[in-house]
């Protein structure tokens, strides 16, 4: 063991040098280069032009699109957080009982995960307007269409692949646990919410953590299901400084300090979410 060691901390940094140095160009020094361009006015990199505080104060004070991209993607995450972790975990329950074609169902529900975002945008575009125009209207009709919208098309996606996370959280609690509960008398309801739940925390943090970053992140399906109409009502954070870089001339350096704000906002929310939930797995 003592020999293995050795050997680990010998060869520890060939192995890791490459990977290191490519996650520094690739990463570290791209994002501290966005970070400078954000205080800048910029057309390339070139030619930037120093500008303090200005890009983040036009991002929040020259019009509220921002604002308004914030308290979608807001709603949309909290709303898609808890439909996708009940769903999932409804599901999982179910598969868990040792019904007939268990393994087949499992399959199928995390089959939509392998499809990429803006095929699956098209997709449901057309399925939810082949059911709306029989209405006389269409997703982007109304801000409130996209929004269910993109929270069926997300559960749709993650249902399955959370499911397989709380299957392996289940899987691994004791069945003498359970059997003991049993007899002494615990209800279905109380094995559910006093032994099962909070011994599948550790799954609880990772798919909530998973589909928080998921879906304040999104981009692809948003794009491909609304694009943002109507009057840009379903435009989320990333699609909202994606249009503010490219579909705004002089704008670029409005849109990396959006871009920067909105990592922030990201690291700020998954980093408190994770300290919440760990917490909880430290408790019980």
């Amino acid at each position: 063991m003592e020999k293995s060691n050795k050997n680990l901390r010998k060869y520890f940094p060939v192995f890791v040098l490459p990977t290191l140095i490519a996650f520094t160009l690739f990463f570290i020094v791209p994002f501290l280069m966005g970070i400078g361009l954000s205080f800048t006015k910029f057309a390339t990199i070139n030619n930037a032009k120093w500008v303090g505080l200005d890009n983040y104060i036009k991002a929040f004070t020259f019009d509220n699109e921002f604002i308004h991209a914030l308290g979608f993607t807001s709603l949309f995450t909290v709303v898609s957080i808890i439909t996708v972790n009940v769903f999932s975990f409804a599901l999982a329950l179910l598969l868990t009982k040792g019904i007939k074609g268990t393994n087949f169902f499992r399959s199928v529900f995390f089959l939509p995960n392998l499809i990429g975002g803006i095929v699956l945008g098209y997709i449901w575009n057309l399925l939810i307007n082949g059911i709306l125009i029989k209405f006389g209207v269409d997703i982007t009709f109304a801000s409130k269409y996209g929004f269910w919208g993109l929270v069926l098309l997300t559960n749709w996606q993650l249902i399955g692949y959370m499911m397989v996370i709380y299957i392996a959280g289940l899987q691994n609690i004791s069945e003498d646990l359970l059997e003991a509960a049993s007899i002494d008398g615990a209800s279905p309801f109380t094995i559910l919410f006093k032994i099962k739940i909070p011994m599948v925390m550790p799954s609880i943090t990772i798919c909530m953590f998973l589909t928080l970053t998921n879906t304040f992140k999104m981009f692809d399906q948003n794009l491909a299901l609304t694009a943002g109409a109507p009057q840009k009502t379903t435009e989320m954070l990333a699609l909202n400084i994606y249009n503010t870089f490219y579909g705004r001339v002089g704008w670029q350096g409005v849109g990396q300090a959006k871009a920067v704000v909105f990592f922030i906002l990201v690291a700020v929310i998954a980093f408190i979410q994770l300290k919440l939930t760990n917490k909880k797995e430290v408790e019980q």
